[in-house]
């Protein structure tokens, strides 16, 4: 009885902090002609990074996605199996992650994922892991 007593005292402190619908939100916006990424927390600025997309011939595809999968650690199967560090994909096998062509950044070098520094990767994986993927929207423009 007691038991039952403090479990619903403390869902009712549950509900009544955190009221319904109020969900975090961060929006990821991808500039394809600038390069950049801004990543907003409920609707305010976090971060803003240089990226790199689709070069020529490739294409990193534009609209509005959210996370379908995150990985720690990826492996390109079509790729040279080369490494894609904190992977979050959002378009069959198209993914933001990590790169270690960081040189490149600011500019178009993909296959057409969204490739950012290494550091910068493990943050955006963090935020979408702490608020969930169906808290996060994804808006890629050319």
């Amino acid at each position: 009885m007691r038991v039952c007593f403090i479990i619903s005292t403390l869902l009712f402190h549950v509900l009544m902090v955190v009221p319904a619908g109020a969900q975090p939100r961060v929006s990821v916006a991808i500039d394809l002609s600038n390069q950049r990424m801004n990543v907003y927390v409920n609707g305010r600025l976090r971060h803003g990074w240089d990226v790199s997309t689709g070069r020529r011939g490739y294409r990193t595809p534009t609209g509005t996605f959210r996370p379908k999968r995150l990985e720690r650690m990826w492996y390109s199967r079509k790729y040279y199996n080369s490494p894609m560090p904190h992977s979050i994909f959002f378009y069959g096998g198209y993914a933001i992650h990590g790169t270690n062509e960081w040189r490149k950044l600011g500019r178009p070098a993909s296959h057409g994922c969204v490739r950012l520094s290494r550091s910068n990767a493990a943050r955006l994986f963090e935020l979408v892991r702490r608020y969930g993927p169906g808290s996060v929207r994804i808006a890629i423009r050319r």
